[in-house]
């Protein structure tokens, strides 16, 4: 099993959250995470990476669309153990999501 690299995490009931991201910044993994789940993470002391920084594009329409973008559903979607999805992520600067 491949090691988990980067995480995508935006949740609307945060119970329990912190204790998770902490163990997965345990383990290296990068956080990915937006709006007011990424506050609850900073300011409990867990890194994470905003999406619209991790993306290069703003949450819009109040906050209804942030994570409907190619890197984060590239990421997600794409397949490591085909080449041509990975030729195709290179190629389109999108990083993998485990």
């Amino acid at each position: 099993m491949e090691k988990i690299r980067r995480a995508l995490i935006s949740v609307s009931d945060k119970n329990g959250i912190v204790d998770l991201a902490k163990f997965l910044d345990s383990q290296g993994v990068q956080i990915l995470s937006t709006g007011g789940t990424l506050k609850a993470l900073t300011d409990a002391g867990v890194p994470a990476v905003q999406v619209s920084d991790f993306t290069g594009s703003p949450e819009i329409l109040d906050g209804r669309v942030k994570t409907l973008h190619p890197k984060i559903h590239g990421g997600i979607l794409g397949r490591r153990d085909l080449d041509s999805h990975k030729m195709q992520m290179r190629e389109h600067g999108i990083e993998p999501i485990d």
